[in-house]
Formats: structure tokens, sequence, C-alpha cells
């Protein structure tokens, strides 16, 4: 018999070097985005709104920055992470041209890194992804890495290489949106009177909202994104893995967490960079997600008065409040609650003096 399929890729398959071309391109449409708002919640006014987006010089409502990253990455699933056990963390992550209704994705990825792990079963991925529209411009590039399972664990395994990476995006290095203005910029409608100079370097927000997961949502979104993980789906082999039942995908907490920060960063209209990220603990349905956000660091932009950058480390947190901002202990242990680690960029408006 002739195999057709795709089985996926085994650690053993990975090359250093290797370029690997991604199906399938998609069409970012309307009903996308409506159902991106509907898993989510998500407020911030510049994705909600056309008139508020053409108000700052925006054509019509940009695609949610987090939503362009789930496309991109479902396109790599397929061949990077099919036979994953977890995927690990992000780092030097950069957005570019704003995606908008109609516009085609599709990705790209060369493997960086590959190391194996001391179990003998599994080893360590290291890719460096693109996503480009229907034009060839770059929408997005970041780089992930994957524990993924060996075909054969007595499989001969090449020398170790594991790639330097950025602690962060250089601000130089941000992605402005061509034609912003933020003269007409109206906080009211946008939600919050807090602009980029209201904020300061280790000040910490608890944005006190909260959503419990359900296996509609996740399994929902994970096809959204056209992400064919066996562990977000197949409860019939997961229930023989290490947790006994289906995952939830990692990105649908990032995607709760950025939803909640609205309330208490209203005015961060758009996400520039990824500097890095950990999903610390997996997550399951029935599970309640709270997170908190401290400011790392604030930028100002060469040649902007009206925007600058805010560098924040987001915590998102299972069945516990963030009043009392959970994260490590003084020995570097994470609380028991937290499942997500992650460092972003964002852009925010300044007052106009």
């Amino acid at each position: 018999m002739t195999n057709k399929t795709n089985p996926g890729n085994f650690f053993e398959d990975f090359i250093l070097g290797q370029n690997i071309v991604h199906a399938t391109p998609r069409t970012v449409t309307e009903g996308d985005v409506s159902i991106y708002a509907a898993l989510y919640g998500t407020r911030f006014a510049v994705q909600s709104s056309r008139a508020f987006a053409e108000i700052i010089g925006c054509p019509q409502a940009p695609v949610d920055d987090l939503l362009v990253f789930h496309v991109v990455f479902g396109k790599t699933v397929p061949d990077v992470s099919l036979n994953a056990v977890a995927n690990l963390g992000y780092a030097a992550g950069r957005f570019g041209v704003p995606v908008y209704p109609g516009d085609s994705l599709h990705a790209v990825s060369e493997v960086i890194g590959l190391k194996e792990n001391s179990n003998g079963k599994t080893g360590t991925v290291y890719v460096r992804s693109s996503g480009l529209n229907q034009r060839g411009e770059v929408v997005l590039e970041y780089v992930r890495w994957v524990m993924v399972n060996k075909r054969n664990t007595g499989t001969p395994n090449t020398d170790a290489v594991v790639p330097e990476l950025p602690d962060a995006v250089a601000v130089s290095d941000l992605g402005v949106p061509d034609g912003l203005n933020f003269s007409g910029y109206d906080t009211d409608l946008a939600g919050s009177p807090h602009l980029w100079e209201d904020y300061a370097a280790g000040e910490k927000i608890d944005h006190v909202d909260a959503m419990t997961v359900e296996d509609t949502d996740h399994m929902m979104a994970a096809r959204l994104y056209q992400n064919t993980a066996k562990v977000h789906f197949n409860q019939h082999t997961e229930k023989d893995g290490r947790f006994g039942q289906r995952i939830v995908y990692g990105g649908h907490v990032i995607s709760l967490a950025r939803a909640f920060s609205f309330n208490g960063l209203a005015n961060a209209f758009k996400i520039a960079a990824i500097n890095g990220g950990r999903h610390v603990a997996p997550i399951f349905a029935g599970d309640t997600v709270y997170a908190w956000t401290e400011v790392l660091e604030k930028a100002e932009l060469a040649g902007r008065n009206d925007l600058g950058a805010l560098r924040l480390r987001m915590i998102a947190t299972k069945d516990r409040a963030c009043g009392d901002f959970p994260g490590k202990d003084i020995e570097g242990k994470y609380d028991p609650s937290v499942v997500l680690d992650f460092d972003f960029t964002v852009l925010m408006p300044r007052r106009i003096k």
C-alpha cells in the first residue's frame, strides 16, 4: 500500500540549515476576526473599529497581531511540531507590515538549532519562521523551540547546535506602520486616559479579569489557526499520554492574557515584538486563566514624539487571582499557578505637546 499521508517530522528528520515551505496559504477574513473576538473578548479599539483605525491613519481596522501570529504559527505545525511533546519558548519575534482582512498569508521556516535531550527519546528543534503576505512582504518573523519525539530512541544524534538569541528585539528594529497619526486619538473611545508617559519601569498591573477555558474554546481556536498538533485534539491517544487528556494550545493562553491586559493597558494598541516567552506549565479545559503585567522598560522611538514603546512581562496563572502578582520566588522557582511568562513590546500613543 502506498502511503501518501503526512506522519509529521520526528527529531531525526530535521537537518541544520534546512528550509521548509509550509502549506497552505490562508486568506484572513473578517469572519476570522469576529471568531477571534468571540474566543477572547479582545477590546482594543484600533482592531475593533474601522472608524477608530481610520482616525489614526489606517486604511481599515488591522487584524489583531496575535491572530496573525497564530495563523503563521499554525502553518508551521504540520512540518515542525506535529510530533511535539511541548512548545518550549519564543524569541526574536518582530511584526512587519500590518495585516488587513483579505490578505493571504503563508509561512516558511529555517532549522537553526538541534539538540537531543538526555532521555534519548526526544530532542529540541529550533526554527526561525517567517510569515509573508501575498506581496511577499514579511508580516511576522520569530524563533521558537519545540521538544519533538524521536522516531527511534537508538538513532545516533548529530552534534548539538543551540543558537544564540537576543534577550530582546532592539528598539531600533521595531516596526512602526506607515502613515500613523495620533493627533485625533480619542482616549475616551480607546477606553483609558493612561498614555505612554503614565507608565513607569517596575510598575505592576493586575488585570483583574479572568476566563475559564472550555474544550470547545481551545479546540475551535486551534482549528481556526489550522493547528493540527495531536495533543490538542485526539483524546483517544492523549488519554494514554503524560497528562491523560488534551492540552490547551499555549497560544490560546497568550491571547487570553493579552485580552485581559486591556484592563490597565487599553492604549497598548499594537504588539511590535515578541522578545521571549515560555509556557511554564500546561492548562486544560476547566482551568481559569488570570493575568498580570510588569513594565520592564520604556523607550522613545526615533523621530516620533507621538508614539513610544513599552517592554512588558505578562504572567498568566491558572486558578489563582493575581492581586499579589505571583511569579518567581527568591530562588527563581515559579509559583505553582504560573502557566505563561511572556516578554513582548507594545506601541502606545504619547501626549502630543
